[in-house]
């Protein structure tokens, strides 16, 4: 891609909200091409409007940042088209270490955490887009030790695959100390609902408190 270019960007995320908001901080600097909610969603706009990079949410409604990814790469318009694919940049609220491993294995060239700076955002998706692979300080550390051994990521997957994708948004929030209230604002739901999760996290990971999930969430180092 020449310098001249405009990058095209897809955004990816189940909320509106942080979809406009994303657009915005975005300005002029690139040009937003799309926007989709789900997985389904998101492989159509893939296909259809060819961007240079997705911004793409890891926890998603239909299978995740990761299935989207593999299913598009499986379509035949990738398979036979002669663009270039889009390349992959998470952007995520979970900066847990199994999360940033599965997605650069699904093939993200990239992953930031959602407190980036629009400034941040645009530079970091000119370094996707050119093929650079870019990610926030603390996540190259996990990726790091991923490839040293350090982490045991299979270990932990286990545990968490007896959760949703919003049960496990839910317990790492709660771990990290997060008031219901504060969740509830975090994830755009009701306080209701994060009750509802947090007493189904607790009841499959045979737990019985906030303290035991907190060190239960230390010990696999998902804060």
């Amino acid at each position: 891609m020449s310098q001249s270019s405009t990058i095209r960007v897809l955004i990816v995320d189940d909320h509106a909200m942080f979809r406009a908001g994303v657009r915005a901080e975005l300005g002029t600097a690139v040009d937003v091409v799309g926007e989709a909610a789900d997985v389904d969603q998101a492989i159509a706009a893939v296909i259809e409007l060819h961007p240079d990079v997705v911004l793409l949410d890891v926890h998603l409604p239909g299978g995740g940042g990761a299935e989207v990814m593999r299913r598009a790469a499986l379509t035949p318009t990738a398979a036979t088209s002669g663009d270039a694919q889009a390349r992959y940049l998470a952007l995520s609220v979970s900066d847990a270490a199994e999360d940033v491993i599965g997605t650069i294995r699904a093939g993200a060239r990239g992953y930031v955490t959602k407190t980036i700076t629009g400034l941040e955002l645009v530079d970091a998706i000119r370094r996707v887009s050119e093929g650079d692979a870019v990610f926030s300080p603390r996540l190259a550390g996990f990726v790091l030790d991923a490839f040293a051994g350090t982490i045991e990521i299979s270990a932990v997957d286990e545990d968490l695959d007896r959760l949703t994708e919003r049960e496990r948004e839910v317990m790492r929030l709660i771990a990290r100390g997060y008031a219901y209230k504060e969740v509830a604002r975090e994830l755009f739901i009701s306080i209701k609902t994060v009750e509802t999760h947090m007493s189904s996290v607790l009841r499959k990971l045979q737990l019985s408190s906030r303290h035991e999930l907190t060190r239960w969430a230390s010990d696999r180092r998902l804060l």
